[in-house]
């Protein structure tokens, strides 16, 4: 969402059409989560100026939105974080921290990782873990860091096919599996990666759970609520043909 320090829009213009995307889509609050890794080395200061700039144009072209700080955080960047850094980078002044999941097949420190920051007492929220490899493998281990207190945050993408059918289907399964808490846009500029949502949900079937995943457990991180449970919802089939998810019988 910010211009200029990651694979986001390169300018102003860039993140203001990506601003103009999101409030047309019905988006009132958008939490800009930049790349916080080995390959783009951002910090606490150049977000939080760059989101005062952006909230500022916002503003001047009228639009209903308003722009939150946060970050996406490498898990091979946390020991390099210090105390108050990790906090200020968390998701809206808030003490939830959102984890990259790992894209590599190999990721064996991971869950170490994660339940270190825990312990020193951040909550964590899981970024698309349908799409890591680590997680395919493995189910159960996401399973094991949902009941440690952790959220999973899916790509809205996922749920139609956007990153491969694999990949739609493990976001089905976990969806429905009750190992997702949140979808998120994942929004990378206004055209190849739009910020729409309710269209992805509605077409995956999980519409009768849609306030639920991009109103009421945003808002409780955002706040600092307890995450209100999981309503209790018959989901519709998703559309399309040959897409088949699993039950784990929850």
């Amino acid at each position: 969402m910010l211009p200029g320090i990651d694979d986001g829009p390169g300018t102003l213009e860039g993140s203001l059409a990506l601003a103009r995307a999101a409030a047309a889509a019905g988006t009132r609050t958008l939490v800009a989560t930049p790349h916080v890794s080995p390959r783009y080395f951002n910090d606490a200061d150049t977000i939080a100026r760059l989101v005062g700039e952006l909230n500022t144009a916002i503003a001047a072209e009228g639009l209903e939105l308003q722009v939150l700080a946060g970050a996406e955080i490498a898990a091979s960047r946390v020991a390099d974080l210090a105390e108050q850094e990790l906090s200020r980078l968390a998701l809206g002044a808030s003490s939830w921290l959102l984890v990259e999941c790992p894209l590599a097949l190999s990721a064996s420190s991971f869950d170490t990782i994660v339940l270190y920051l825990k312990e020193r007492g951040h909550r964590v929220v899981l970024a698309h873990p349908e799409r890591s490899p680590m997680f395919q493998r493995d189910p159960q281990l996401l399973s094991t860091l949902v009941e440690a207190g952790m959220l999973a945050s899916i790509t809205a993408g996922a749920l139609v096919g956007s990153f491969g059918r694999d990949v739609q289907r493990f976001a089905q399964r976990l969806a429905r599996d009750g190992l997702v808490h949140n979808v998120a846009s994942d929004a990378h500029d206004h055209v190849q990666r739009p910020p729409t949502i309710a269209p992805e949900i509605d077409a995956s079937g999980l519409g009768a759970l849609a306030g639920w995943l991009t109103q009421d457990v945003p808002a409780a991180i955002l706040s600092g609520a307890e995450i209100p449970p999981r309503p209790q919802a018959e989901l519709d089939a998703p559309a399309g043909r040959g897409l088949r998810w699993f039950s784990r019988g929850r």
